[in-house]
């Protein structure tokens, strides 16, 4: 089988590995799409991420599904034939986070494509993919475009639970990549009541309001267009800061109002926090990191039409074009989603 392996910063390769037969628990499937996340970027430019660097060759990618096509023993509730969106989160069980139900936080957390660990996680990107039965959620109704799109939207929805009650809230999204748009997207289905998006591309800020942005701001042309939110002690109940960027979290923490609520979902290294700010006003400053339950919830609500991604599918690309996919996932300007189609 054919699968998408990175070498180094730049080297990324198409390279034949070995298929690897379920074996009890496990099923086999063969892949359909797969989306390019903000990390598998890092890696393909920059070897990495901080301090977690690329040490030997490592098959990219954890946003996929595809078809079943054998089912290892003892396998129920699958059938061959069935269209699965795969989580990538393999939580061990056994430590004490997963047995607090903090599963996300697994202290042996087997996470497709990461380089955290040594010997490295090896990814999804893979036309033959094996698999824990329990990481696979059946997608019936659903493309293999939007079934592979229940992972992003699983981090958005951990984030909206995270932030607690939305309905009739005002909400403020800082940096609209994919994941700042399934906020929006999210927020809009909890309820809120207003929801303002913030970015410095005109092509993000276009898939936010498909999405559901009541006014989308792009602040390169309008530095001040927070000054108005800022008024009177400020005006939004929940900020989910998406960009990872110090000026967005401050701007928006200077629009928020009195015990507010900060969701802080991106990851661009660490940032200053005006904690005067954050102190005087009563907010919560609250992180959210992964997911796990909220996988099977992702593709449950867009099989019940309640959330729509379709929107922000912006390009798909066939295996053997995929750097050309890492490429466009590149362009803000030009991308938003951008998936690879294994079959």
């Amino acid at each position: 089988m054919r699968a998408i392996v990175i070498h180094e910063a730049g080297d990324l390769r198409i390279e034949e590995r070995e298929a690897l037969a379920p074996t009890a628990g496990e099923v086999q499937i063969r892949l359909a799409a797969g989306g390019v996340c903000g990390s598998d970027l890092h890696y393909y430019h920059n070897g990495g991420f901080g301090s977690v660097r690329l040490k030997e060759p490592m098959i990219l990618g954890h946003e996929v599904s595809g078809t079943v096509t054998r089912l290892g023993e003892g396998v129920s509730g699958l059938a061959i034939g069935d269209l699965v969106a795969v989580s990538p989160s393999r939580p061990c069980g056994q430590c004490r986070f997963c047995g607090e139900g903090l599963r996300n936080h697994c202290e042996n957390m087997r996470f497709y494509g990461s380089a955290m660990p040594f010997p490295h996680i090896q990814g999804a990107f893979r036309e033959t993919l094996t698999a824990d039965a329990s990481q696979c959620v059946p997608a019936a109704g659903l493309s293999a475009g939007e079934a592979a799109m229940a992972e992003p939207l699983s981090v958005a929805l951990h984030a909206t639970r995270r932030a607690g009650e939305l309905l009739a809230k005002r909400v403020l999204v800082t940096g609209c990549g994919p994941i700042g748009c399934l906020a929006v997207l999210s927020a809009r289905q909890a309820g809120a009541a207003e929801v303002v998006a913030t970015d410095l591309s005109d092509n993000a800020l276009d898939h936010a309001s498909k999405v559901g942005a009541d006014r989308v701001i792009n602040m390169a042309r309008e530095p001040d267009a927070m000054t108005e939110y800022a008024a009177g002690k400020g005006t939004f109940d929940v900020l989910f800061e998406c960009s990872g960027a110090q000026q967005a979290l401050a701007s928006g923490i200077g629009a928020m109002r009195p015990r507010g609520v900060v969701m802080q979902l991106g990851l661009g290294g660490d940032m200053s926090v005006p904690m005067m700010q954050i102190t005087a006003r009563e907010l919560d400053l609250r992180g959210s990191f992964r997911f796990h339950e909220e996988f099977a919830m992702a593709v449950q609500l867009m099989q019940a039409g309640r959330l729509d991604v379709k929107p922000l599918i912006s390009h798909t690309i066939s295996l053997d074009k995929a750097e050309e996919a890492f490429v466009v996932a590149s362009d803000r300007n030009k991308a938003m989603k951008a998936q690879i189609a294994f079959s």
